[in-house]
């Protein structure tokens, strides 16, 4: 019960993210024109010609890793490699053969999995027939393609599929609950994913920002389904480069957009920041639920919980709904609270209340509070529904929507959490111009 999973393998900069972007019809991973720019594992589900499949993007690989974080990127590769049921070794037809394409070649051919040869950036005639020079991998014939282009990658994806292996047929799973892990580089959401998960999932490095895509993972607590987003850091406005920490910024920010609930990870050590406010700010316009997670408080001495919770009340005066866990991701410490804790706001953002019950609620509001006006003109609301949920959303039907004052709609606001909770997650409130009823 379920899909096939397929490797995009190579060594750096063959174009493995533009071959994702190109079959997955949108730009799921990053793409620059320079080498090691994917670090982790990026997916993207696949349907051709009725055929199902979750194709993984990788990091460049490098057989004689020195660095910390090559042998990191070597290690995700392997892991890849080791889940996929068919591999796409892609290299570079206008570089030709170079000395660690037969390296790669010599590892793949010990996997006992079909490998697919592919010669991309064969973007002319003269390039798919220089192809031919790939024969001396051992591999079978080289598939010319041009990803940036898509020459070939139709007939890149037939004989893909051929290769999959039947599984049974895959079926719709039920609504899950959407987790972004965000916040600024360093603060360990790589490591909160992987204590999570209960595996290595993504790199984890002490180099601040070394995720730089969104990554998903897709996780079974309790018999629920959630599905956990680690995104790269974002960095202070000021010190966002061009080019890969801006679409990483994108990409944090994307991901926000497209989750229920966003773990918003502070470095104890560091305390609140500047990057911590705009990250709440941007949860908050997004209006998605949000928990805050205070990690490395392993290294904290004294452990004041009362100082830090008035500390968060204050800074985080804008969104005093939001609850606050202590961890510390690295010992595992406080890290079985956090999924219950989104599901505790996953859950106020499901409320769905009758009409009769949001209205007592506001006829008592607007009976004992003084209504905006603008010279002769009072505010009236006529009607109030809850018209959607996730955010929760309420709908007023008013005289003349200008006459409703920002301060006045904080007092609604305030009004519907007394009466019904909504803790962990923003509402939204929308006023229209409609008539008595």
């Amino acid at each position: 019960m379920r899909k096939p999973m397929v490797a995009i393998v190579g060594r750096q900069n063959v174009g493995k993210s533009t071959l994702l972007n190109k079959v997955a019809g949108k730009p799921l991973a990053i793409v620059e024109d320079f080498p090691g720019t994917t670090r982790d594992r990026i997916f993207a589900s696949v349907s051709w010609g009725g055929i199902e499949f979750i194709l993984v993007d990788t990091g460049g690989l490098e057989l004689s890793a020195r660095s910390t974080l090559a042998q990191a990127v070597r290690e995700q590769v392997d892991a890849a490699i080791a889940e996929a049921d068919v591999i796409i070794f892609l290299v570079d037809a206008q570089d030709g053969l170079v000395p660690l394409d037969y390296e790669i070649a010599s590892k793949l051919r010990r996997v006992s999995k079909p490998i697919l040869l592919v010669a991309n950036k064969a973007d002319n005639l003269r390039l798919e027939n220089e192809a031919v020079e790939f024969c001396e991998l051992g591999l079978g014939e080289p598939l010319p393609v041009s990803a940036q282009h898509g020459r070939g990658v139709a007939e890149l994806l037939d004989r893909l599929v051929l290769l999959l292996p039947k599984f049974a047929r895959v079926e719709i799973p039920p609504a899950v609950m959407k987790v972004a892990i965000v916040g600024h580089p360093g603060v360990g959401k790589s490591m909160l994913l992987n204590a999570l998960v209960g595996r290595k999932r993504a790199i984890v490095g002490d180099v601040p920002g070394t995720t730089r895509d969104a990554i998903d993972t897709l996780i079974d607590f309790g018999g629920k389904s959630v599905l956990l987003i680690d995104t790269a850091g974002v960095r202070r406005r000021g010190r966002i480069g061009k080019g890969i920490e801006q679409y990483s910024v994108i990409r944090t920010f994307q991901a926000i957009d497209r989750a229920d609930i966003a773990l918003l990870v502070l470095d104890a050590a560091a305390g609140i920041t500047a990057q911590d406010m705009h990250i709440a700010g941007y949860i908050k316009q997004a209006a998605k639920g949000i928990v805050i997670i205070v990690n490395k408080w392993d290294l904290m001495a004294d452990k004041d919980k009362t100082g830090w919770d008035t500390a968060i009340k204050r800074q985080f005066k804008f969104m005093p709904y939001a609850s606050c866990l202590y961890i510390s991701a690295k010992y595992k410490q406080g890290v079985d609270k956090v999924i219950p804790q989104a599901f505790k706001v996953y859950s106020e953002r499901l409320k769905k209340l009758s009409a009769r019950e949001v209205s007592e609620v506001v006829q008592q509001a607007v009976a004992s509070h003084f209504r905006p006006r603008r010279g002769k003109k009072e505010l009236r609301i006529f009607r109030t529904v809850q018209s959607g949920v996730n955010p929760p959303t309420f709908e007023f039907s008013v005289n003349e929507t200008r006459l409703v004052h920002f301060s006045y709609q904080r007092y609604l606001e305030n009004r519907l959490r007394q009466a019904f909770g909504f803790a962990g997650t923003p509402i939204r409130l929308v006023f229209k111009t409609g008539g008595e009823r």
